[in-house]
């Protein structure tokens, strides 16, 4: 901006979006001072730098103002997630879907992991019952939701993670 350009000529654009061709850096900086901006460099990589007459601080401004905006307009999912017991009674697993329901209505990714407490439990029970109650849980939420992952058979907590339906 102004005095920080070292360039000796430059591409001048004015305030109007006119192109008014290659002069000294100079009088790019002395025919910005005349109209009351600032000579700010858009492009310093191209040959001759390419620089614009306006107002600076109007031009901060409106970057701000607008990299606001578009982060006032972004939708950010959050992870929620929800904790089962392999062999969870069908009014508990109600309640819990009813939840896990709610979070994908609000457009938030849902984790659904089962707490397994001594594997042989488990496995005495049947080694089925984990993608038994997976299937119930996805057949509970239906077209709200949709499978995105599931857990690797080798890993410790079996879970998985439901977004919402688009």
């Amino acid at each position: 901006m102004n005095n920080k350009i070292f360039a000796k000529t430059v591409q001048v654009i004015s305030a109007t979006g006119q192109n008014l061709g290659l002069m000294p850096t100079s009088a790019a900086i002395a025919m910005a001072a005349d109209e009351g901006m600032d000579l700010v460099e858009i492009n310093a990589s191209a040959t001759p730098p390419i620089t614009k007459i306006m107002d600076y601080g109007k031009f901060k401004y409106e970057q701000k103002k607008r990299a606001s905006e578009a982060k006032k307009n972004q939708k950010t999912t959050e992870m929620k997630e929800v904790w089962v017991k392999p062999f969870i009674e069908e009014n508990d697993l109600n309640i819990k879907m009813k939840k896990v329901l709610e979070f994908l209505g609000d457009g938030n990714k849902v984790k659904i992991s089962v707490m397994t407490k001594g594997s042989k439990k488990v496995l005495a029970r049947g080694k089925d019952a984990i993608p038994e109650l997976f299937a119930r849980i996805l057949e509970i939420v239906g077209t709200q939701g949709t499978l995105e992952s599931k857990s690797k058979p080798d890993e410790r907590t079996k879970s998985i993670i439901v977004a919402p339906a688009k």
